[in-house]
């Protein structure tokens, strides 16, 4: 069975790049650094560093099992944590991690009604895409990552439990005042087909995907000519007539510009969910903010 400590200890070593940083940063002596990553080579039967003319690097099996370990390692503190904070909420925190739009819209709400119902409970936020905030809380380093998925984006990897919050609609955004607030019942439908010659604007790797699959249904390939995942750029550039774009409600939830225009793309939502590790009964920090999201919308 691997050694948790020793496990640490190679992390540290991946980090810094060399025995005397790790010793530093863990506190211990070099000797017992070298020490421990002996005894590790000889749990694995694998070598795991080579020297690297004055300093070190990682074996290929070393790399993969750093990798491994930081997972591994993730969850034992957060299993910690958990543990600590199972008596109760009145005190502890807990993390969430969420793409941008969720935080300038709904997210918010949700934090004041768990302020609200838990005051002693903190909540850290960090803003990342969905791939991102995944491999976080499969590392144990968030314990929720509000996410969203379209119904052509690969599957997401096993171990996982997607809840669903709320399916929201896409929009095609173009130059020109908007007299129709995007998601009414008037909006107009959007072709895609006729900006077949339009500069496009992209956004994140997961967006681009299905802007890419939403044009070839409509016959084309689109010339991405900007990409960004600021919807207030994007928008700007919209309105300056540099491009056109494809944007969810809730980018347009977040910000709308007043000189461009959203008609409703026929075919195109965009699912989101609260992603927890693991399968229930979880933490009961946990569920108490996958409430607070929920009641938030």
């Amino acid at each position: 069975m691997l050694d948790v400590t020793r496990l640490r200890v190679l992390l540290a070593v991946a980090r810094t790049g060399s025995l005397t940083a790790a010793a530093r940063e863990l506190h211990y002596a070099q000797p017992s650094v070298s020490h421990h990553l002996a005894r590790l080579e000889a749990e694995t039967g694998a070598k795991l560093i080579q020297r690297a003319g004055r300093g070190i690097r990682l074996t290929e099996a070393g790399r993969l099992l750093a990798e491994r370990a930081s997972d591994i390692v993730g969850r034992l503190d957060a299993a910690a944590e958990e543990l600590a904070a199972h008596v109760g909420l009145q005190t502890g925190r807990v993390r969430l991690a969420a793409f941008p739009s969720a935080l300038g819209t709904f997210i918010p709400e949700a934090a004041a009604l768990l302020r609200k119902s838990h005051p002693g409970l903190r909540l850290e936020l960090t803003e990342t895409e969905p791939p991102e905030a995944l491999r976080l809380l499969r590392a144990g380093r968030v314990d929720v990552a509000v996410m969203f998925r379209y119904d052509d984006t690969a599957p997401e990897a096993p171990g996982l439990q997607l809840i669903h919050l709320w399916d929201e609609p896409s929009y095609l955004i173009t130059p020109g005042p908007g007299s129709v607030e995007a998601g009414s019942p008037e909006s107009d439908e959007a072709d895609l087909g006729a900006f077949t010659d339009a500069a496009w604007i992209a956004g994140c790797d997961r967006c681009r995907s299905h802007l890419f699959d939403l044009c070839d249904k409509a016959g084309f390939e689109p010339r991405i000519s900007f990409t960004s995942d600021d919807i207030v750029a994007v928008q700007a550039l919209v309105a300056a007539g540099i491009g056109v774009t494809v944007l969810p409600a809730l980018a347009l939830r977040a910000h709308r510009h007043p000189d461009v225009t959203a008609r409703r793309v026929p075919g195109s939502t965009r699912h989101v969910f609260a992603a927890v590790y693991g399968h229930p009964p979880h933490p009961s920090a946990t569920e108490v903010l996958v409430a607070a999201l929920r009641d938030s919308l």
